[in-house]
């Protein structure tokens, strides 16, 4: 199938441990096991489950969210979707808090993280409420720290705490706002809810997703006064906007903590940070220049615990089934989508002629790495004229290498597509850029990414020769999300499938 497995040397991790865009991570510890979840916008299932032994080694194993409960998520709803999830474990069960910013603040659960999980429950129907995340205090009180999203509300810098029913997990009083950082911490999000030695303690990324900060609050009571202290920042290291992750202690007593870097095109990666504690303050990363605060390292020594065997990218399609690394635009429909036919292929039914910025059932997954090369099989057989299958590097700037049936025969096509309204229901406009015909309906394809800003497409010939079919098409990234890989089958008459064989990726 093909999987990604970090890069250990001489003991050593080296960041990041997960390069590809698993944006706005929570991770926890339940006996010797990590556990980890990203949001994932448009894409579903989704909010990922990943698992791992030792914080460096990471598998996924499932989703949260096999579908939104919402019509408008049967279409692609481009930024909208699940936005940065909390991820807990009480009383045997665990909970996933997700916001989706126009509709409110939802949990699920499950006994077994690799699924499956409850149906969303509601814990407060808002617009503009995000970035949720419970504690369960000593005395069975719930509470549930939150942040808002302006493009809803008008809303910034600000972080709510509210009381949850301990039997429902709903709302049940709003409650105050306990830190405004419209002065001194702009951009204040993603808050982390903790409680160590007397403390309550608000983790919560500042500044900006791109150039940001982490932040930590404290106070005595849940309800403040809170204190601040900048605790990591980029300082002089090349990793910028160093914030929003997971504090988790391991098994020897060592803490960590888990954060993205913003990647742009590549999207949103995730680090691992040594963490210590000072006076009752986390100190993340290594100090650097004598100012007290934390500096992200490149590598440190892994944490203990046994490598796992790693993230699944490249696929065989085992029993014409797509893997848990790729995700649909909007709500799936895999008995409509998918024909089950026998052996290791998908057969991917064509969907509407259209852009595939507005396709639903277009397939797709996170960039594996910066610089990577792809190659897959294609075909059209039993195929009407008009049908076409692809590979295609996905963002609001979109290229695609696509075969497809004419009535006078098969013609390779490069294809790109620009978004020309970056509403959650907007368009693109696609251009063909480069056409050669083909004596045959089956071809393998190739792309090879560069530094996650270019993409060259080619024909692989017989020989395995690639033979390029255009110029190197730039790679975007999508609306909240890095730039995907994707895969899809459009056109032709109702009921044409497509043929996909066993994608191979190389680094």
């Amino acid at each position: 199938m093909g999987r990604y497995v970090t890069d250990i040397k001489n003991g050593c991790y080296q960041n990041p441990v997960l390069p590809m865009d698993f944006s706005d991570p929570d991770a926890i510890r339940v006996g010797e096991d990590y556990y980890l979840i990203s949001s994932s916008f448009t894409y579903l299932p989704g909010v990922p489950v990943l698992h791992s032994k030792d914080l460096v080694h990471w598998e996924r194993i499932g989703n949260c969210v096999e579908r939104l409960p919402f019509d408008r998520y049967a279409q692609p709803a481009h930024g909208c979707g699940t936005w940065a999830p909390a991820l807990r474990y009480h009383a045997g069960r665990f909970y996933a808090f997700i916001p989706l910013p126009d509709e409110g603040i939802f949990y699920t659960e499950a006994t077994d993280p690799a699924g499956p999980w409850s149906a969303l429950h509601c814990v407060k129907s808002a617009s503009g409420w995000i970035d949720p995340c419970p504690l369960w205090d000593d005395d069975g009180s719930v509470y549930m720290a939150h942040a808002f999203a302006k493009s809803r509300c008008g809303i910034k810098h600000k972080i709510q705490l509210s009381r949850l029913d301990p039997e429902t997990l709903e709302v049940v009083e709003d409650g105050p706002i306990v830190f405004d950082g419209t002065l001194s911490q702009p951009t204040a999000e993603g808050p982390k809810m903790y409680k160590r030695n007397g403390w309550y303690y608000i983790f919560i990324p500042a500044g900006g997703v791109e150039y940001g900060w982490q932040t930590v609050l404290r106070a005595r009571n849940v309800y403040g006064p809170y204190e601040e202290k900048i605790v990591m920042h980029q300082g002089a290291s090349s990793i910028n906007g160093p914030h929003q992750g997971a504090w988790v202690t391991a098994p020897d007593g060592s803490d960590w903590f888990l954060h993205f870097q913003d990647r742009f095109e590549l999207g949103r990666v995730v680090h691992l940070q040594p963490m210590c504690w000072h006076s009752d303050w986390p100190f993340i990363g290594l100090e650097q220049n004598g100012d007290g605060i934390g500096e992200p390292v490149t590598e440190w020594d892994c944490p203990k615990g046994e490598a796992g065997p790693g993230l699944q990218i490249g696929d065989s399609f085992t029993n014409g089934k797509p893997g848990l690394q790729w995700q649909w635009q909007a709500n799936p429909q895999p008995e409509a989508w998918l024909r089950p036919v026998a052996g290791d292929a998908l057969h991917l039914v064509c969907g509407a002629s259209g852009s595939l910025w507005r396709q639903p059932n277009v397939l797709s997954q996170m960039l594996p790495a910066a610089d990577f090369t792809a190659n897959v099989t294609l075909g059209l057989a039993g195929c009407g004229a008009g049908a076409k299958v692809g590979l295609s590097v996905m963002g609001q700037k979109y290229s695609a290498i696509e075969l497809c049936r004419t009535a006078q025969g098969c013609t390779v096509q490069l294809v790109q597509g620009m978004v020309k309204d970056l509403a959650p229901t907007g368009d693109a406009e696609e251009t063909i850029l480069a056409e050669k015909m083909v004596d045959t309906d089956e071809i393998t394809v190739t792309m090879k990414i560069t530094a996650a800003k270019q993409v060259q497409y080619a024909l692989l010939a017989a020989d395995g020769t690639a033979v390029p079919l255009g110029g190197a098409q730039p790679v975007a990234k999508a609306t909240w999300t890095g730039a995907r890989l994707a895969l899809y089958a459009r056109g032709g008459t109702k009921g044409d499938a497509a043929c996909i064989k066993q994608l191979n990726i190389t680094f």
